[in-house]
């Protein structure tokens, strides 16, 4: 009797698996075949030792253990829904939502320092614009973000504001926590995720695709720094 409650377990469970792979995104199939083949393998195992085959059984438990030791390593180094990618620059903070690619941004210096870029009007937009001469840096990220949300904000600025400021200022070195964070990452993540995380957000944030030189810069900084780590 136990066998057969068992086996119709195994069918069950094989059969459940199969219906949730076909609905499934294709992003998440690989994640979830992880933890469904772990207890797939784990049931089969059970099965076999309760028949008198322990010398198969054991084996499949032992390799089902060391799937699920795997796979939570994976989620807990994985992106979760709802994390977003933060890039620090001396007079702003930019945020990207990395589910939906929505942007926004905290003023940290002069006189809006305190004000989300969501909650400003156009014309303390352009304000701050203007503003930012002196931080270069802080001013492309924020040329990123009015391009998303002011599609014609440039014809309204004067071409020569700014003009022969010079380089740029940097933020100073990148440490491996703001790396993580800039590319929505948990510490400890693997090379595989970093590679990942930085492809992703590249797409969003190229200059090629209306994105930013200094946002992609910063990708590109934060994923060498981590990748050194691995090395």
């Amino acid at each position: 009797m136990a066998r057969l409650v068992l086996i119709i377990l195994l069918l069950a469970g094989a059969s459940i698996l199969i219906a949730m792979v076909v609905r499934m995104k294709p992003e998440k199939v690989a994640h979830s075949m992880r933890f469904g083949g772990a207890g797939l393998a784990a049931l089969l195992g059970v099965l076999l030792l309760v028949t008198g085959k322990a010398f198969l059984g054991m084996p499949l438990l032992a390799g089902a253990a060391a799937l699920l030791r795997h796979a939570f390593a994976k989620l807990a180094t994985s992106r979760k829904p709802g994390q977003k990618s933060r890039v620090y620059s001396d007079a702003l903070m930019m945020e990207l939502d990395l589910d939906s690619g929505d942007m926004n941004g905290l003023v940290l210096k002069g006189e809006m320092n305190g004000a989300e870029l969501n909650q400003l009007d156009e014309a303390s937009l352009l304000k701050l614009h203007a503003e930012l001469a002196e931080w270069t840096e802080s001013r492309d990220l924020l040329e990123t973000y009015l391009d998303r949300r002011i599609s014609d904000w440039r014809d309204r600025v004067d071409p020569q504001a700014g003009a022969g400021l010079g380089r740029a200022q940097s933020s100073g070195t990148m440490t491996e926590e703001e790396a993580y964070e800039i590319l929505g990452l948990a510490p400890g993540a693997g090379e595989a995720d970093i590679r990942k995380a930085h492809r992703s957000l590249m797409k969003r944030v190229h200059p090629d695709t209306g994105g930013s030189a200094a946002l992609a810069a910063r990708l590109n900084e934060a994923k060498d720094l981590l990748l050194r780590r691995h090395v």
